[in-house]
């Protein structure tokens, strides 16, 4: 019985990680396309107000999208691939016992 309980346990987490990566991954797509688009629009706009092209292209507003919700991106996938690896059970279980230890010897 706790094999098969173990075994479910072990499949929800990686049923959860998985639809944690699906959904970065859309966000990643969805954050290319509508950055594509937003930026398309402002150098046209830019153009349209007697910008040349290499101006407009360089202007920060056509790269701030990018930017700031680049940040926003960063930070999700850390959520999914890299802060989990830093805060994970295993991690504060090591704490723990290290924790432990360090007090044993200072009451030794």
């Amino acid at each position: 019985m706790d094999n098969k309980y173990i075994q479910e346990q072990e499949y929800l987490q990686a049923k959860k990680k998985v639809k944690e990566m699906k959904a970065f991954y859309i966000h990643a797509i969805v954050y290319v396309l509508v950055n594509i688009f937003i930026s398309g629009v402002i150098i046209f706009g830019l153009m349209q107000s007697g910008y040349s092209f290499s101006k407009a292209i360089t202007n920060f507003g056509t790269y701030s999208t990018w930017f700031f919700w680049g940040i926003g991106i960063f930070f999700h996938w850390m959520g999914v691939f890299g802060f989990r690896s830093l805060i994970s059970k295993d991690w504060e279980d090591k704490k723990i016992q290290e924790i432990m230890e360090r007090d044993k010897r200072k009451n030794n």
